[in-house]
């Protein structure tokens, strides 16, 4: 049984169908990724998965436990993080006060920016162990708001890394990058992708494919084709379309 899956899922705005009898399954273990031209509905279907959306049918299930519109909190609480393609950073706090925040031990008892940290070593050493495996060990106690581009794409990733998660959801991980920051969070996914069960968002198809182990494509709001890279490369209907060049 996969880790995680959805079954028939639809989700319609008004008048406009943006998901029809979705079908998704994610091992665990494994790099999943999403693709698809713009508008074909990966990020609804992402927010969808994880909870931020209630579908108009369909199920979501976790370990084959129904999921299907529990609230974002609840969600997180059984494993699932996610990162959003436009980052949502506490800008005037340190990167460290940022993953803290994020620490179910620390969001439990309330988190206090005043309080005194030096007090609380434990959840100190356990942020800052998040942080090193992000790269950003050194720049623990800079405000978000001066980080990179590139360093703030890091802390997004280490501040849902910090919930714990079984399954974490990066949606367009790569966007805004440039190549050196794009080759650095490679290399950070296919770490993690040894720890974690990923599903990726990704418009950037080299880098993707490269880390990839199942993919699917949606367009128009429906799962045209799933396979491994090296399959989809071999599909006809991706290779006449954009996607097969991009690949």
């Amino acid at each position: 049984m996969a880790l995680f899956e959805a079954k028939g899922l639809h989700k319609r705005f008004g008048d406009q169908v943006v998901l029809e009898e979705i079908n998704l399954s994610f091992e665990a273990g494994r790099l999943s990724g999403i693709i698809g031209p713009n508008g074909a509905g990966k990020t609804t279907c992402f927010n969808v998965l994880t909870g931020l959306y209630r579908p108009d049918r369909g199920q979501v299930l976790l370990d084959g436990v129904d999921i299907t519109g529990r609230s974002t909190h609840a969600i997180a609480r059984m494993g699932i993080a996610r990162s959003f393609q436009i980052m949502t950073l506490f800008d005037d706090y340190s990167a460290i006060e940022n993953v803290l925040v994020a620490m179910p031990e620390v969001a439990r008892r309330g988190f206090n920016m005043l309080h005194d940290l030096s007090r609380d070593a434990a959840a100190l050493d356990k942020a800052r162990g998040v942080l090193a495996r992000v790269g950003l060990a050194d720049k623990a106690y800079e405000t978000a708001r001066s980080l990179s581009y590139g360093d703030r794409r890091a802390l997004d990733i280490a501040i849902a890394l910090a919930a714990e998660p079984r399954i974490l959801f990066l949606d367009e991980p790569t966007s805004g990058l440039g190549s050196a920051a794009i080759e650095r969070l490679a290399a950070l996914i296919g770490e993690l992708k040894r720890e974690l069960t990923l599903v990726v968002i990704e418009h950037d198809m080299q880098f993707l494919f490269e880390l990839a182990d199942v993919i699917s494509v949606l367009h128009w709001g429906q799962v045209i084709t799933a396979g491994t890279p090296a399959e989809l490369r071999a599909n006809k209907w991706v290779q006449a379309s954009n996607l097969g060049r991009l690949a």
